[in-house]
């Protein structure tokens, strides 16, 4: 992701602020106290649904969607799913899906990226049962006109995706027909896919999203008033991030009402544990498939797993409110 995402989304939203802080707060007129209220849920509970996510590595299928929103936002989609066939290999085209039901799981990537970027953790996404979803987006991705400010109209592009991506399930002679866990449904992304993330549950909520992972995200743009029903998220970040500071990370994780974790790598930058597959992709790798299957599956054990995964090898450290 460029450096110029920083200052150009901080124009974006210190023009917003100023608008907001036109006029100046009055004080309140006295008036008398009110009773008190009775004690509030300081954590909703989220929608995890009790289960077990597969236990088998699945070999992983790759597809693509061509879609168009609006007539004129065009969103190439590239689809991840579990497969049959060999396990651990790279991504097979017109591979048949496996059997089964799985969850899905939208990932919007960086600035001058594109979903390919992140095939070796989107990859393992599918491998342990996941259907990933990775729109390629108009102005923000490799090759396109760079315009950074697009990334506020990124949210609509995902829930329009998602749309496409559930119609599969039910859509005749489609290879995942009768493969897709539609009621259970995940956002993830890096970056400005971060920001993108963010706003999926916050200016853009879409309602039927139960979880969220951000990676290096700001909420630049986008703000950090989270809606709608609880949806656990996990934010992973590195704390010598040169281009998202890791406090501006901090600070949206911080401002999440709902059941949180971060992971947060100490020698971590902006990109490198996504991009190159090394000790840190393994361990944001396994943290992030054991946060899944516990939102999407509902498995109380990997739930657990997850502190020991982000544990190995001094890599990472977590900060856990689930």
């Amino acid at each position: 992701m460029s450096r110029r995402l920083v200052p150009a989304l901080l124009a974006a939203t210190l023009l917003g602020g100023g608008l907001a802080g036109c006029s100046a707060p009055t004080a309140p007129a006295a008036r008398p106290a009110a009773p008190p209220e009775p004690p509030r849920a300081t954590t909703p509970a989220p929608r995890v649904p009790a289960g077990t996510a597969p236990a088998e590595t699945f070999g992983v299928g790759v597809r693509q969607l061509k879609l168009t929103r609006d007539g004129d936002r065009t969103l190439p989609v590239t689809l991840w799913y579990p497969a049959r066939g060999d396990t651990g290999g790279p991504a097979q085209r017109g591979v048949a899906a496996a059997a089964g039901r799985f969850p899905v799981v939208m990932f919007s990537h960086g600035l001058g990226g594109r979903p390919d970027d992140y095939a070796t953790l989107l990859t393992r996404w599918a491998a342990a049962g996941f259907v990933v979803a990775a729109p390629t987006f108009p102005h923000t991705s490799r090759g396109a006109d760079g315009n950074v400010l697009d990334v506020l109209n990124q949210p609509a592009d995902v829930s329009y995706a998602l749309d496409k991506v559930l119609a599969l399930d039910g859509a005749a002679g489609d290879a995942l027909r009768g493969r897709l866990a539609t009621d259970r449904v995940a956002a993830a992304g890096h970056s400005a896919g971060g920001v993108t993330t963010i706003g999926l549950f916050t200016t853009g909520r879409d309602e039927r999203l139960d979880a969220g992972v951000v990676f290096a995200g700001t909420a630049l743009g986008v703000g950090t008033a989270f809606a709608g029903a609880a949806a656990p998220q996990l934010f992973v970040h590195g704390e010598a991030d040169e281009v998202v500071d890791y406090a501006a990370g901090r600070a949206v994780y911080d401002a999440v009402p709902w059941p949180k974790a971060m992971l947060s790598l100490p020698k971590g930058d902006h990109g490198r544990a996504l991009l190159s597959d090394g000790a840190a992709l393994r361990v944001v790798a396994d943290a992030t498939v054991e946060f899944l299957r516990w939102t999407l599956y509902g498995d109380a054990a990997a739930k657990k797993r997850l502190a020991t995964d982000a544990a190995r090898d001094d890599i990472a450290t977590l900060d856990n409110h689930l």
